[in-house]
């Protein structure tokens, strides 16, 4: 049996030598990343069965790393490594998609426990992992895993890739308001900027296809400068 491949992303080398030579020596095959922007072109081209992920990387952190990555549907597990440890900052990780979190400075030998029992976690539970996979509100249903969506009339429609992480980064952030600036990072990437009218044009095909009266929207909201917050009455909402 190959050995359990797992991205290690860490921008500070003495720790990220010393965490790879002893995951090395667990058996693991290790890849490395220094930065964020490395870490996504990692998950984006090459499977993994675990990422140990820093918080606190160059330019894109590793929260928006892994915000990034479940929107597109990738589910390796990421256990986060972090000089942030309260309470806040965990919720704030699990809430984004994070499987734990170890805070800084960590006892190496709870760092490979860690490391062991989620690699065994997602080997045995691959079949229950479609839990996140659709989100219904009023008579309008979304499967991320296929790029489907019914739409109020129950008219089943294929929709874009974009469409689909756009969708479910305002469903997952529901109630806040989430910036066009934070869209455009997070479902176009930072080295391909869309005019922001691509956005407002999601938006109005979302109401088309969602709202009961798209030009009075009760689910799809724009913030006028800021940006636009999804809504959903709390009995509605299936994720």
């Amino acid at each position: 049996m190959s050995a359990y491949r797992i991205l290690l992303v860490e921008d500070e080398e003495s720790l990220s030598s010393m965490v790879k030579l002893n995951l090395e020596l667990e058996g693991y095959h290790v890849v490395l990343a220094i930065d964020g922007h490395m870490a996504l072109d990692k998950f984006r081209n090459q499977a993994f069965d675990l990422a140990i992920l820093d918080v606190m990387l160059p330019e894109l952190d590793g929260f928006a790393v892994c915000q990034t990555v479940r929107l597109e549907g990738n589910k390796t597990p990421i256990l986060f490594l972090s000089a942030k440890g309260t309470g806040k900052d965990k919720i704030e990780g699990l809430k984004l998609g994070g499987d734990d979190y170890l805070a800084k400075p960590f006892d190496l030998e709870e760092l490979l426990l860690r490391v062991s029992k989620l690699i065994i976690r997602h080997d045995s539970g691959q079949k229950h992992l479609s839990e996140q996979d659709d989100y219904s509100f009023g008579p309008n249903y979304v499967n991320f895993l296929h790029f489907t969506i019914k739409d109020k009339e129950g008219v089943q429609h294929e929709i874009s890739k974009k469409e689909i992480m756009l969708l479910k980064l305002l469903i997952q952030r529901e109630g806040e308001v989430v910036s066009r600036e934070e869209i455009l990072e997070k479902v176009w990437g930072y080295d391909v900027f869309p005019s922001t009218r691509t956005i407002d044009n999601y938006i109005l095909a979302f109401r088309k296809y969602f709202e009961p009266d798209s030009r009075q929207p009760i689910y799809f909201h724009s913030v006028r400068g800021v940006g636009y917050r999804f809504t959903a009455p709390s009995l509605e909402k299936s994720f």
